[in-house]
């Protein structure tokens, strides 16, 4: 096997959470232009249409399975139709997030418990589902999506449930590495910095100072540049790896 071969997932099926938009939408097609059959996630059907549309045309085998993460009963339907699509699941990109910008004396329980169901107890909800799935399929990836606020506080804007879930993450991606690398289930993060989605009001002027002129490369990320990592990450070119968390933030967290 070659360097480049390593990276290759064909005949992989790869199931990515929150891939109707944003960095999911990215991975997605990442995971499918290395040769995966990829599961699209979401709760907007329009939405996947879209993107199983532009994987389709890449020539990639793709499902489509509306599901709410936060839900078990949804996880375990989620997993009954890509077992049924593909035959099995390799890859699980925990990517579903969401995120209130609110001082901490301002954030309602609601709200609180709304940011953690989604970062991180759907997160729990979908490994222990299809990480049962993969260890009795004799191994799998799962690959978590955190963040650099799980090791910082962003500024100028305030988010405490973000910030604690995403810090969750990456601790409970150890944990589960720990527990299931006997099970050849490998467990990674990846923790981007600020991106060009929907989520990061990237271009409004309030956040440039802290956003991006603090930042060492002076800009905010592509979602593509993370798709090289992602591959990376779910496949055999990442084979000696568990348990760890890839910063890509360009450079901001040096700080």
């Amino acid at each position: 096997m070659t360097v480049l071969d390593s990276f290759v997932l064909t005949g992989k099926t790869a199931v990515v959470t929150g891939s109707t938009r944003g960095l999911g939408r990215a991975f997605a097609r990442a995971l499918a232009e290395a040769g995966a059959a990829v599961v699209i996630v979401g709760r907007d059907r329009e939405a996947a249409s879209e993107v199983e549309a532009e994987l389709t045309a890449l020539g990639a085998r793709v499902a489509v399975v509306p599901a709410d993460v936060t839900v078990r009963a949804d996880v375990e339907r989620l997993l009954r139709e890509s077992v049924e699509a593909f035959g099995r699941v390799d890859i699980l990109v925990n990517n579903a997030g969401a995120c209130i910008h609110k001082p901490t004396l301002e954030v309602t329980d609601e709200e609180w418990r709304s940011v953690m169901g989604v970062n991180l107890d759907g997160l729990f909800i979908a490994s222990q589902v299809f990480g049962r799935h993969m260890i009795d399929a004799g191994g799998g990836t799962i690959v978590n999506v955190g963040s650099m606020s799980g090791a910082i506080v962003n500024r100028p804007q305030w988010q405490p449930a973000y910030n604690a879930s995403k810090a969750a993450v990456h601790h409970l991606t150890r944990s589960l590495a720990a527990e299931w690398a006997p099970l050849n289930v490998r467990v990674n993060a990846i923790a981007p910095g600020y991106m060009h989605t929907d989520m990061a009001p990237i271009h409004e002027e309030r956040f440039q100072r802290h956003w991006i002129e603090d930042a060492p490369q002076q800009r905010a990320g592509e979602p593509r540049e993370l798709g090289p990592a992602m591959v990376f990450l779910a496949s055999d070119a990442s084979s000696f790896m568990t348990g760890s968390v890839l910063t890509i933030d360009g450079g901001y967290s040096v700080f």
